[in-house]
């Protein structure tokens, strides 16, 4: 069952969610404070690294991930959610496909914090084994 926010900033991550969903890079961009920073927590797999700023982000990071899948792929559903002031983590899944026909199914843990309500940092937690090896990494 999909979460649901019980406070603004709750409501700001799961916008961010479904924006991040429609794979729309400037609508994306919008949800991003121009200082901010995207840290997936990982090591040896396409994404690994600290990526800011705000442009950095969408143009050099988010563009190339989502060419991974056809148009409009991978779609997240968050499941949880709970928050402390502009502290906000929450578990999501990712479903899409890939151009040729495979699928990715993959569970995340987030963290984010918010910077006048926008997203500003986020830590991103993921199956990196499951990654490698679905990318011909491991």
């Amino acid at each position: 069952m999909a979460a649901i926010a019980k406070n603004k900033q709750e409501q700001t991550i799961l916008d961010f969610f479904r924006i991040l969903s429609s794979g729309e890079l400037e609508a994306i961009r919008a949800t991003l404070h121009p200082d901010a920073e995207w840290k997936p927590m990982v090591k040896d797999i396409p994404g690994a690294g600290v990526h800011h700023p705000r442009d950095f982000i969408v143009d050099q990071f988010l563009a190339p991930v989502r060419g991974m899948f056809v148009p409009g792929d991978p779609k997240t559903t968050v499941n949880k959610i709970l928050s402390d002031g502009d502290y906000v983590m929450c578990e999501s899944r990712a479903i899409g496909k890939l151009p040729d026909g495979r699928v990715y199914d993959n569970h995340y843990a987030w963290a984010f914090e918010l910077k006048d309500g926008l997203v500003w940092r986020i830590r991103e937690y993921m199956d990196s084994h499951y990654i490698a090896r679905l990318f011909g990494g491991g």
